[in-house]
Order: C-alpha cells, then structure tokens, then sequence
C-alpha cells in the first residue's frame, strides 16, 4: 500500500488544534519508512548472501558469451561450478573462451564447456530450431540472456537505415523472448532456475534519439517482471538487470568510477543472481538512477537529448569521413 494514503487519513480525522502532533506522527512515519528502506538496500548490496546456483541446475547458458558481460558472467559461473553453454555468432571467440573456461575450471567438476554459434541478428524459425536441439535434455538451471545491440550512435529514428530497425528488435528483444521460451518449460517442471534478462538503465527514462533502443530495453524489464510474477510459485525467478555504462569492447568506455569493468560489474552481480526482480548490481549505478529519478523530467530529458545530440553529431562527421575515403578509393 502506499505511504500516502494512512497519512492522508491521519490528517483528516485531526482537528486543527490536534495538528501539530499529528504531523509529528507522520514526520515520524516517513522517516521510519526512508530507515527501512535504506536497511533494505545496505542489506541487499552487503550482507544478504549469494544463492548457491548450482542447486538450480547443471548448466548455465550465457548470449553473447564471447566478450564483455557476456565472457565476465561465463567465467564468474564455471568459477562456482556450473557447466557452460556459450552462444554467439563467431565460432573462433567461442572455441577461445572454452578452453580458457576448461583450463581454469576444468578441474573443478564441471563438464567441457559446449558452445552453439548463433547469430541472433537473424533468429529465424530454422536457427531457433537448431538451438532447442542443442539444449534439449540437458537440466538448465541458468540462463543469461545478455546479447543485446544500440545504435551505432545515437540518431532521429528516421535516420536508422530498415537494417539496424530490424536488427535492433531481433537483437533486444526477439532473441531474450525465445531464448527464455526454450528453457522455461524445463524450469518449471523441475521446480528450479533463474533466468537474468540484461537490459539497460536506458529502460527507465526517456531517451531522445536512442528511442528503439530505450524501448526494446523497457520491454525485456516489463517482460522479465511480469515472467517472475508468473514462475516464482513453480520455483522459477526471473531478474532484469539495468546496468549503466560498463567499460567493454563495445561500449568503448574507459573504466572510471561509475564505469566498472565488465568482470567488476559481474563479481558485484552474483549477489544478486537467484533473486527476482529490476536490479542495478553496481551500487553507484543504483545512485545514478536515484539521483535522475529525483529530478523533474524536463531537467533528465532536454540533458539527455544535449548529450546525445553531440554525440550524434560526431557520428556523423566520422560517416561522412568514411565515405569521403571510400569515394577516393
């Protein structure tokens, strides 16, 4: 129940001379409210203990496991002993990634790690059939969903060439739906997994000129909320992350102290994991979305599409660069 309304109504049953002491009780009631609420934070990032994942299943899958989160989040489960699928379109960063996971965790007891190439910017019918053949049978109990793509840089949505539209829904969404499809039956009949959906913190505010992207984010968070609604009683949980920026390959960021490397991002996320849920695992991303949250929207829009806009703008001075270069040649 909301806050407001036992306040509310302790205000309408005080007279006037009673109101002093009334607003001291509801002082009192917010502030409690805010203790609890911080209690329940430092409890969720610092002592609340990490689910042993193992007891979900056998194997983890992790999308896009050849860099980045993705590669961080395959290492940091084999390290507590799930055997890994990997899936990912290139076949060469796959096979690398194996042998680096069965060198390190060979040992440990998990199996040779498998891997599927998979390109999930074209997840037709035929692909989606080869992949289920690949998982059938095996006992599941963790499935990363992290392949994802943005723009190139943001742009007018009417800039986007028909390619990057479609491959941004195939990507984003088409490949986090499915691949949950795959798995979730088999969870629910054993009564145990987890499910973590990576979405962005683009998928809580408005985001002039990365507008398919910030929705195809909201989705797989409405999506994933909705899902742990569903399977929770069938023993299932389903979280969506919403990191910020993570200093990866793709993002082209420097790490910095509200930037985490992906393999910071994902030693603080297996707190996390086994929960449902929208979740900001790194801490200072938690206070980055507060701090927007608290201000007025037209502040967060008109700041976000200024910092886009320039962005965008040096985009497309490198286009032009690039297609100069290619008309010389």
């Amino acid at each position: 129940m909301d806050i407001a309304t036992p306040v509310i109504t302790l205000l309408e049953n005080y007279s006037s001379e009673h109101l002093p002491a009334a607003l001291v009780v509801v002082g009192g009631i917010v502030v409690l409210n805010f203790a609890l609420g911080l209690l329940g934070t430092f409890y969720r990032y610092q002592l609340r203990p990490s689910v042993k994942l193992t007891k979900f299943g056998k194997y983890a899958i992790v999308t896009g496991a050849t860099d980045g989160i993705g590669k961080a989040y395959a290492l940091a489960l084999a390290k507590r002993g799930m055997s890994l699928i990997l899936i990912s379109r290139t076949e060469s960063k796959l096979q690398a990634v194996a042998e680096e996971i069965d060198t390190k965790y060979g040992s440990k007891g998990i199996e040779k790690t498998k891997y599927i190439v998979c390109d999930y910017s074209n997840f037709d019918e035929k692909t989606r059939a080869r992949v289920a053949k690949e998982l059938e049978g095996l006992d599941i109990g963790v499935l990363i969903n992290n392949v994802g793509q943005s723009y190139r840089y943001p742009r007018y949505f009417h800039e986007l060439p028909n390619d990057e539209v479609g491959a941004l829904i195939e990507m984003n969404i088409n490949s986090t739906v499915w691949m949950t499809n795959m798995v979730i039956a088999g969870m629910a009949e054993r009564k145990r997994g987890t499910i973590i959906n990576l979405s962005s913190g683009s998928a809580d505010f408005t985001m002039p000129l990365l507008a398919e992207y910030g929705a195809a984010k909201m989705f797989v968070e409405r999506f994933s909320l909705s899902l742990d609604a569903e399977y929770k009683s069938r023993g299932v949980r389903v979280q969506c992350q919403v990191p910020f920026y993570v200093a990866t390959k793709l993002a082209k960021l420097r790490k910095s102290l509200t930037v985490p490397t992906a393999e910071a991002y994902v030693w603080m996320s297996m707190r996390w994991l086994g929960y449902g849920g929208v979740v900001q695992p790194f801490w200072l991303h938690a206070f980055q979305g507060w701090a927007m949250k608290a201000m007025p929207a037209f502040i967060t829009d008109k700041a976000v599409m200024s910092m886009h806009a320039g962005i965008r703008k040096r985009g497309l001075k490198k286009d032009a660069k690039l297609a100069a270069v290619g008309k010389k040649n």
